[in-house]
């Protein structure tokens, strides 16, 4: 029967509530006269125009006020302060033209006490209806999860007030540090303290853990975080408030954990003026717009204000999709920046020249790459023509054209690479280091900057781990002991246009990136946090197993960030500037040639020779077995 109502077309649930008020009326008339007279009451004579003015007044008065588009399931105070308004309305009306007709069949008492009894009515089958058919009674709750808000502010009420209806997990609780609500309830729902936490799971069976503190710190959520991790419960965190005031938000709406939450520690925050500079009233460049990267450096741009944004990729439909993305931030940001998507591969030199040329760029940001370790080593010749030579081309076209600034988003993988990904963006580090060794005052600053793996950009572990996660595992490690340095994508982001602007050519850049990260200890994390167990040796009734794979072709078990020693810092504590050799463009450009005939004709063993002969500390590593 839920269901079915739940499909009815919308004038059939019209016309039953319209129904339904019709009889409210007649019924509380009937009421208010059996309730005056004490006796159960029979209309007669003129009586039965009193009780047919209900309906007709009632009727007309409720289209007005729109109790007819509410839709009750998401229905709140709003509705209710409606359906007030409308019968006091109604209320005057029927009293005045009573009155005015003077029929003496109406006692006064009974225009007070008609209203009374037909608001209840009405209110009751509105709050009836809303319950019912949001499906939240207990006995339907009892196969959705149990869960625990952590935070009793005003998020967390907001919570429990969008979780009264839908299909949500029963809420049990609140957990709360502040001491004068530990204790109490809010709307019936009692508040725990944090340290009574353990237990409150165990007790009451909680399945679910809310995270409702979207103003707390990073730390904070870090240590909250890491104190639920032991707990078989799966932890989830907010969405947005606009999406709670709303009333409509499902249980599918509660959000994973960010990969900050992942990645256990403060985010880099960045410096404005820093952030700001070179950027405002200015037209930019993004090369790979639409990747995980190059989509976040737009983003970042965009809030900066510059006069024009040139989005420039290969991939036609994601193009489209950050296009329209952008276009809506913009909106909702009252800004008049001029978004122009430009189809085109940074192979094409001559395409480069005349978007260069044409548009006259300020700066580029050079995103545009292959990054994929085993796709490049399945692909050598293609990855050294996309991410050496493209590098080439958009730089030499924005040098011809004037750019004051380019910028080359480059990988710790670069440093001693053990494959063929780290070495072609190694080779585009000294062609930029060696175009600006020769050029001029005035001329294109050229600076690189590098960094290691960005948390849930397009090949990042965590996406990967999340399907594995939702099809029940095993999670796939290469190594017990690989390490890697973790960005958030809008910290790599952000460091990347601060660092440019420090610039004054030729410069390397490397941000500072914390610790290393073990990958099986991400993998456990996120295990542990959807309220899972880890299945191995010492737990051997877990739930999701870990597989290792060994390391795939030229894949390192740590990375580096550094070539040379001695970094010097800049004016950000997480922006270091690293001294590194490099290859002047004569000699460069010989190997360049060299390369470039040995990519051209499929030959991989000429292409390694080359790259050994340019890149320092370049060689193939098997890969170690697991």
């Amino acid at each position: 029967m839920f269901r079915q109502a739940l499909n009815w077309p919308r004038r059939v649930k019209r016309a039953v509530v319209i129904g339904i008020d019709v009889v409210s009326a007649l019924l509380s008339t009937w009421i208010a006269y059996s309730l005056r007279f004490e006796t159960l009451h029979w209309p007669q004579g003129g009586q039965w125009w009193v009780y047919l003015l209900g309906p007709v007044l009632a009727v007309p008065i409720f289209i007005r006020f729109g109790l007819y588009r509410a839709i009750f399931r998401y229905s709140g105070l709003d509705a209710m302060l409606a359906t007030t308004r409308a019968i006091g309305l109604y209320a005057l009306l029927r009293i005045a033209l009573l009155w005015w007709h003077n029929w003496p069949v109406f006692p006064l008492t009974l225009g007070i006490l008609q209203p009374i009894v037909f608001f209840l009515m009405v209110a009751g089958s509105r709050a009836s209806a809303r319950f019912w058919l949001a499906g939240s009674s207990v006995a339907n709750q009892v196969n959705r999860g149990r869960m625990l808000i952590y935070g009793a502010g005003a998020a967390g009420v907001q919570t429990l007030s969008a979780m009264a209806i839908g299909d949500h997990p029963r809420l049990l609780g609140f957990i709360d540090e502040d001491p004068s609500k530990i204790g109490r309830t809010i709307d019936g729902i009692p508040v725990f303290a944090p340290e009574a936490i353990a237990q409150v799971v165990r007790d009451l069976a909680i399945s679910d853990i809310l995270l409702a503190m979207p103003s707390a710190s990073r730390e904070r959520r870090n240590r909250i975080i890491q104190s639920l991790r032991t707990l078989p419960v799966h932890t989830r965190t907010l969405p947005g408030l606009a999406d709670l005031a709303s009333g409509r938000v499902t249980v599918q709406d509660f959000r994973e954990l960010d990969v900050e939450d992942l990645l256990g520690r403060e985010a880099v925050t960045p410096q404005a003026a820093l952030l700001g500079k070179g950027l405002r009233g200015l037209t930019i460049l993004v090369t790979g717009a639409a990747g995980s990267i190059g989509s976040e450096l737009c983003r970042q741009i965009l809030q900066q204000g510059p006069k024009r944004l040139l989005l420039l990729d290969h991939h036609e439909f994601s193009l489209y999709e950050l296009q329209r993305e952008l276009q809506a931030r913009c909106e909702a940001l009252a800004c008049a920046v001029e978004l122009v998507p430009l189809l085109a591969s940074v192979v094409n030199r001559r395409r480069l020249d005349w978007i260069c040329t044409s548009y006259r760029p300020d700066a580029v940001y050079h995103a545009a790459a292959y990054k994929h370790v085993p796709m490049v080593e399945c692909n050598p010749s293609e990855g050294i023509v996309n991410n050496v030579f493209g590098t080439l081309n958009m730089a030499q076209a924005a040098q011809q054209a004037g750019v004051a600034r380019f910028v080359l988003v480059s990988t710790d993988k670069a440093v001693r690479p053990t494959n063929l990904m780290g070495a072609s963006k190694r080779m585009a580090e000294l062609i930029l280091q060696a175009l600006a060794h020769q050029a001029g005052p005035g001329e294109t600053c050229f600076s690189m900057v590098r960094f290691g793996n960005v948390l849930g950009s397009s090949g990042s572990v965590v996406p990967m781990f999340r399907e594995q996660l939702a099809r029940g595992g095993p999670l796939t490690v290469t190594h017990p002991e690989v390490t890697r340095y973790f960005m958030t994508i809008p910290e790599a982001a952000q460091l990347v246009l601060q660092a440019a602007v420090m610039a004054s050519g030729g410069e390397v850049f490397v941000l500072e990136m914390g610790e290393a990260v073990k990958i099986v200890d991400l993998a456990r994390r996120l295990v542990e946090l959807s309220g899972l167990k880890v299945r191995d040796a010492q737990q051997l009734d877990g739930d999701i197993e870990f597989a290792f794979i060994g390391l795939r072709p030229g894949e390192k078990l740590y990375e580096e960030l550094l070539i040379g020693d001695n970094p010097t810092p800049t004016t950000h504590s997480r922006i270091m500037k690293a001294h590194e050799d490099f290859m002047v463009w004569p000699e460069l450009s010989v190997q360049l040639q060299q390369l470039r005939r040995a990519a051209e004709d499929e030959d991989v063993i000429a292409v390694r020779e080359v790259l050994r002969a340019c890149v320092h500390g370049f060689h193939d590593q098997p890969a170690v077995d697991s």
